[in-house]
């Protein structure tokens, strides 16, 4: 599929939502229609697809991860030039090493359990794989089981190496653009060795 036909499908979902999008206000609907574009995206990407997420986890193809750090560069240059043009405000959140430590670790192992990670298994699950229904469901729960636990955790995991809002050019002392710059020259590099790997 070719650029144009993917920007005629955009525009047929634009013209399905829009009875809906009259009903939800503008951050809402932005929300909702960067969501889709960036499903789209994972569809086309391939990246929905379960032997694509092992093989990710088996270290022999790498498209999931070259995805990845593409939306990390272009979110982490569109989210800054949008702050510095004051049209936008960074909401930092306290970096908690016990609960970010507990939290990766149970992802990762959900993710490799399943084949999925949650956005991935939403994609799945609209492409007809029920098989990505259980993921959601065990996200479910355990969202369910993490809001019965959180007074407990409050108290215990929740403050355990608590560093308060932070971010990588405040602890850098650095001007933000030199940390886009560096991050971004750094995947690049790393995606030309993936590429000639034929990873």
């Amino acid at each position: 599929m070719d650029l144009d036909q993917i920007i005629i499908h955009l525009n047929e979902i634009a013209v399905s939502l829009k009875g809906i999008a009259n009903a939800v206000d503008l951050e809402l609907r932005f929300g909702l229609v960067t969501g889709m574009v960036f499903g789209v995206l994972m569809q086309r990407a391939r990246v929905l697809r379960y032997d694509r997420q092992l093989a990710a986890l088996r270290f022999q193809d790498f498209t999931i991860l070259k995805f990845m750090m593409s939306a990390i560069i272009v979110g982490m240059i569109g989210t800054y030039f949008l702050l510095d043009q004051g049209l936008v405000k960074l909401s930092i959140k306290p970096t908690i090493l016990g609960g970010t430590i507990t939290g990766g670790v149970l992802f990762g192992v959900g993710w490799a359990l399943l084949g999925y990670c949650p956005g991935t298994s939403m994609g799945a699950l609209g492409e007809g794989r029920v098989d990505a229904f259980w993921g959601i469901l065990g996200a479910v729960v355990g969202a369910a089981l993490y809001a019965e636990m959180y007074p407990y955790l409050q108290d215990t995991l929740l403050k355990m190496h608590d560093y308060g809002k932070i971010t990588i050019p405040e602890l850098l002392g650095v001007n933000h653009w030199i940390v886009v710059a560096g991050v971004t020259v750094i995947f690049l590099l790393s995606f030309m060795l993936m590429e000639k790997k034929g990873l």
